[in-house]
C-alpha cells in the first residue's frame, strides 16, 4: 500500500524537478498552495481529484505516456488511502484529538489538500539552489489526529456560522418592521422568525402559538362638522364663497360716518372705490350695511344652504363723527330681493323681502337654497341700526352628501360694523354758496 502512494509521489517529484523551480514558485503557477504541493511530492497527501495533478503534468510538459503512467499510479494511490483509513479506523475512536495541524484542509486520506491559491508572498518556498524540504512520510496516526482536529474545528466553525447567520436574518428583519412603522400586536399574536433555508436564503416561519383578534383602528367620521379622522385626510368644503360690503342701495344710496369736519374730507367717490375711500377716512357704514354673498358649489354635487344667523358682536353708543352721503340724487326703478336684519332688535333674524322692478314683484325666496358649481346663488342681506354702533357676523349652514358644517362670513375676519346716524349732522356733495362744490347740510 506504502509502495503505490510513494511510486506517485516519486513520478510528481520527477515532474517537478524538470522545472527547476521552487515548491513556492511552482505552487503559484499551478494556483495551489506550498505546503499542499510539498505532501503531495512527499507522499503524505493524495489529492482527492486529478485535476491538481493533470495541471502539473500540462506545466511540466509531461508526454501523454506519462500522464496515462501518472494517472494509474494515482488510481492506486487513492485505493491505498482507503484501505490505510478502513484499517485504522477503529483505533482513530481511541486516538484523542490534539489542536489541529497548521497545515490546513482535509485531503483524501484525511490530510488537508488546499489547492487554493496560496496565501504567501512571492518568493517564500525554497529557491532553486535551497535544499528540497524532508520528504519523510507523516506517521498515520499523526494524519489521524489532524483528522479529528479539523473535523471538530469545521463543526464548531459551521455552528457558530450558522448561529451568526441567524441573528443578522432576525437583526434584519426587526430592523426593516421599526422603518416600515410602528405595529400593533394583540395578546397571542403568533410571532415570526426567520430559518435558513435550503437555498441558504431566510425564510418566514409561525410559531405553533394560536393568532389573537386583531385591533382594528377608529372608523374615520363622515361629517364635516365633526374633527378630521387621522387615517383619512380631512375633506374640505364642497362650497366655495366670498362677501362684499361696499354695496350702496341702487348704486349710489350710503352713508359713511367719519369723525371729521366737511373740509377735511374729500370728494365722495363712486361705489368701485368706496374701500379705499373709506379705510383713508376712517368711515363706518351708516345706519345701514348691505353685504352681497356669492355662494358656489366646488363641483356638480349639489349643496343646501340651509339658514343664515346673525351673530352680535357688540352694541354701544353711536359713534362719534358726522354722516356723509354718497348719493347724488340718484333713484331706480329696481330693488332686488333680500334679507332684511334689525341690528337693533334683541335677537336679530335674517328675515327674505320681495323686490320689486317697475311693474311686478320680485318675490323673495325661503331657505333651503340648493348650489353647485354650475348654479350659484347671490344673497343680499340688508343690515340696519337707528340706536347703537353694533359689530356683528353672519352664519351659513350647509350640507351636502351627508356632512354638515357651518361657514362663518365677515368682513375680511372682522366683524361688520354699523352705526347709528340718529342726530348726527348730515351732510351731501353740491354747490355751496360761493357756486362751488363741496360738502353742504344735507337739508340745504
Amino acid at each position: 500500500m506504502r509502495d503505490d502512494v510513494e511510486e506517485f509521489a516519486a513520478l510528481l517529484r520527477q515532474l517537478k524537478d524538470r522545472t527547476d523551480r521552487s515548491y513556492g514558485s511552482l505552487a503559484r503557477r499551478l494556483n495551489m498552495n506550498t505546503s499542499t504541493l510539498h505532501r503531495y511530492c512527499a507522499g503524505e497527501a493524495v489529492p482527492q481529484d486529478f485535476a491538481p495533478v493533470e495541471r502539473l503534468a500540462a506545466f511540466c510538459e509531461a508526454t501523454p505516456k506519462e500522464r496515462l503512467e501518472l494517472h494509474r499510479l494515482w488510481l492506486l494511490a487513492v485505493e491505498a488511502r482507503q484501505r490505510v483509513r478502513t484499517a485504522g479506523s477503529a483505533a482513530e475512536a481511541a486516538v484523542p484529538a490534539p489542536a489541529p495541524d497548521t497545515d490546513g484542509a482535509l485531503a483524501e486520506d484525511g490530510e488537508l489538500a488546499e489547492e487554493s491559491s496560496s496565501a504567501e508572498q512571492p518568493g517564500d518556498g525554497p529557491g532553486p539552489d535551497e535544499p528540497a524540504p524532508s520528504l519523510a512520510p507523516r506517521p498515520w496516526f499523526r494524519r489521524r489526529r489532524v483528522l479529528a482536529s479539523a473535523f471538530v474545528t469545521c463543526a464548531l466553525l459551521a455552528a457558530l456560522g450558522t448561529k451568526s447567520a441567524l441573528s443578522d436574518d432576525r437583526f434584519s428583519e426587526a430592523d426593516g418592521s421599526r422603518s416600515a412603522g410602528p405595529r400593533t400586536t394583540s395578546p397571542g399574536a403568533s410571532h415570526r422568525s426567520v430559518k435558513p433555508s435550503a437555498s441558504g436564503s431566510p425564510s418566514p416561519s409561525r410559531s405553533s402559538a394560536a393568532p389573537g383578534p386583531r385591533q382594528k383602528a377608529p372608523a374615520p367620521s363622515g361629517t364635516g362638522s365633526g374633527p378630521a379622522s387621522a387615517a383619512k385626510p380631512a375633506i374640505g368644503l364642497p362650497l366655495a364663497w366670498s362677501a362684499d360690503s361696499l354695496v350702496w342701495d341702487k348704486g349710489c344710496d350710503h352713508d359713511y360716518v367719519i369723525d371729521k369736519p366737511p373740509t377735511q374730507v374729500p370728494p365722495p367717490p363712486v361705489q368701485q372705490d368706496a374701500g379705499a375711500w373709506a379705510a383713508t377716512q376712517g368711515a363706518v357704514h351708516g345706519r345701514h350695511t348691505m353685504v352681497q354673498i356669492s355662494v358656489q358649489g366646488q363641483s356638480s354635487t349639489a349643496v343646501v344652504l340651509k339658514a343664515l344667523h346673525v351673530r352680535i358682536v357688540s352694541r354701544g353708543n353711536p359713534a362719534a363723527g358726522s354722516a356723509y352721503a354718497m348719493g347724488q340724487g340718484c333713484g331706480g326703478d329696481l330693488t332686488p330681493r333680500r334679507f332684511t336684519v334689525n341690528l337693533d332688535a334683541g335677537r336679530p333674524i335674517a328675515r327674505p323681502k320681495d323686490g320689486a322692478d317697475i311693474e311686478h314683484t320680485i318675490p323673495a325666496v325661503q331657505f333651503p337654497y340648493r348650489v353647485s358649481a354650475e348654479d350659484p346663488e347671490v344673497l343680499l342681506v340688508d343690515a340696519t341700526t337707528q340706536a347703537y354702533d353694533a359689530r356683528w357676523y353672519l352664519e351659513l349652514d350647509w350640507s351636502s352628501q351627508g356632512r354638515t358644517g357651518t361657514i362663518r362670513i365677515d368682513d375680511h375676519g372682522r366683524p361688520f360694523h354699523t352705526t347709528s346716524i340718529k342726530g348726527m349732522p348730515r351732510y351731501w356733495y353740491g354747490t355751496n354758496n360761493a357756486g362751488g362744490r363741496a360738502w353742504v347740510p344735507y337739508d340745504s
